[in-house]
């Protein structure tokens, strides 16, 4: 196991973190937190794209191949990230048992892919999938926090954001996960962990489609007002609330 490149790893996310620290002091500790995420999301993703579309081996057909040099590199760098995001979740209490038991998981992945040195191919597909939609969160969050959220490009990302979860995390990463079941090279240890991972991302979407329809029901109950206040008349009409109320 490449520990001198997880602890490397490790130091250089928590260094990122101090230099936000000291930057954007006045923003409190989540902001820069939440920029290393950032950083860490843009960063691996464009390296396990490398991994996985130039270097391969493709994951859909090599699960439970040996390690190759840039998959443990790429392992290595976004398991030092997420030692340093748990400690600070925990240190923070900013999350709740279903995403500590993501990091949870994801941390046992990479360490086992790491130890016993096969299945780094698919782990990095994983990632892949896994963090392409993050940096739209952490905009998401972003733009909460400076008061622009609630815009046209508020709405964009998160579409954006639902959608690629929904075609990447569980559309692809479904196919993924029944390659691994499938493979005869990939242990039972590995194939389990699939199941959770998997499983998780379902808990996740459900989640998620959750907030889609509660903003989207918002959005039209709010376009509705405003075409009645347009409309002139209608709500002081007899019939107009208990029109509004069968329509509902």
């Amino acid at each position: 196991m490449p520990v001198l490149e997880v602890t490397c790893s490790l130091v250089g996310w928590s260094c990122l973190y101090l230099l936000f620290c000291r930057t954007f002091a006045q923003q409190g500790s989540e902001w820069s937190c939440r920029l290393v995420t950032l950083s860490h999301g843009i960063v691996i993703v464009m390296l396990t794209a490398y991994v996985l579309f130039i270097e391969g081996p493709w994951p859909f057909t090599h699960a439970g191949t040996e390690n190759t040099e840039l998959q443990t590199f790429s392992l290595a760098v976004c398991l030092g990230y997420f030692f340093f995001d748990l400690a600070w979740c925990v240190r923070h209490h900013t999350e709740g048992p279903v995403m500590l038991a993501h990091h949870a998981a994801s941390i046992a992945g990479m360490l086992l892919a790491l130890l016993m040195g096969v299945s780094a191919c698919e782990t990095c597909g994983v990632i892949f999938g896994s963090e392409i939609t993050n940096p739209l969160l952490q905009a998401r969050w972003f733009l909460r926090r400076l008061g622009r959220y609630d815009s046209a490009l508020g709405d964009a990302v998160d579409l954006l954001f639902v959608s690629l979860f929904a075609a990447v995390r569980v559309g692809v990463g479904g196919f993924m996960f029944y390659c691994e079941l499938t493979s005869p090279r990939t242990t039972l240890v590995m194939k389990l962990g699939g199941v959770g991972m998997y499983a998780l991302a379902w808990v996740f979407m459900v989640d998620i489609a959750r907030f889609g329809y509660r903003k989207s029901r918002a959005k039209y109950d709010r376009w509705r007002g405003a075409r009645g206040s347009r409309g002139g008349g209608g709500g002081d009409h007899p019939l107009g609330a208990a029109d509004a109320q069968k329509r509902d």
